[in-house]
């Protein structure tokens, strides 16, 4: 599927050149006025790529960046008329991947924005696993449902490691004992179940899909 970039930026003439050409590199591009405008696309759908202008009425390109940083990893290039090296740096500062400055060649930033998805593609193979909204951050050993942080003990997160490193599989029960609690376990026979319950009213607590489906007679499967 092609790459999703959000491009927010009040210069109509120059979001227009973004756009179009962009489009024509095969991306499927969405053009947001202004910060507040873009902050709500990020909330309708998130892009795999934000450009994000710096000086804008309202909400400037720096506090929508700061926000962002606080909700998504999303990779966000900045591009602004602002070209001292004290800018660069607070752009960057805020949480940017790449700063590039107007005007600008349009190979120049189609060049950049193929390097950071690429960039960003290897990173989110090495440090997540995702089933459909449900997302696990290997690094920092969290799970989110949609935008919604989940926290999870060690062994919860282990077992739902587990069943994303395996989805649309049915794990029998004594191979999930056996990869997530060892050969050597000893512990009450209903742990699994207990376990299970527990990820199940964390996933499912603002009444979504049920994800970790139970395979009477055999054992479990992560699955619609």
């Amino acid at each position: 599927m092609d790459a999703y970039i959000l491009i927010i930026d009040d210069d109509i003439t120059v979001s227009t050149m973004m756009r179009r050409g962009l489009t024509y590199e095969g991306y499927e591009v969405v053009v947001a006025a202004d910060g507040r405008a873009g902050l709500l696309k990020v909330l309708d759908r998130q892009p795999d790529l934000i450009i994000l202008d710096v000086m804008m009425p309202g909400i400037d390109g720096l506090e929508v960046c700061r926000r962002l940083r606080k909700e998504t990893e999303v990779p966000v290039f900045m591009v602004t008329a602002r070209d001292s090296i004290a800018d660069r740096v607070m752009g960057l500062e805020t949480g940017a991947d790449d700063y590039l400055v107007k005007p600008f060649d349009f190979q120049e930033l189609a060049a950049r924005v193929k390097a950071l998805l690429r960039r960003s593609n290897k990173n989110t193979i090495k440090n997540q696993l995702t089933f459909e909204d449900l997302t696990l951050h290997l690094g920092i050993r969290t799970s989110k449902r949609g935008r919604r942080t989940i926290e999870l003990s060690t062994t919860e997160f282990n077992l739902l490691l587990f069943f994303l490193q395996n989805p649309m599989i049915v794990l029998t029960r004594d191979i999930i004992m056996e990869r997530v609690w060892g050969y050597d376990f000893q512990g009450e026979s209903n742990v699994l179940e207990v376990y299970i319950g527990y990820l199940r009213q964390k996933m499912e607590k603002l009444g979504e899909p049920r994800l970790i489906h139970t395979v009477r007679g055999v054992g479990y499967a992560l699955r619609l």
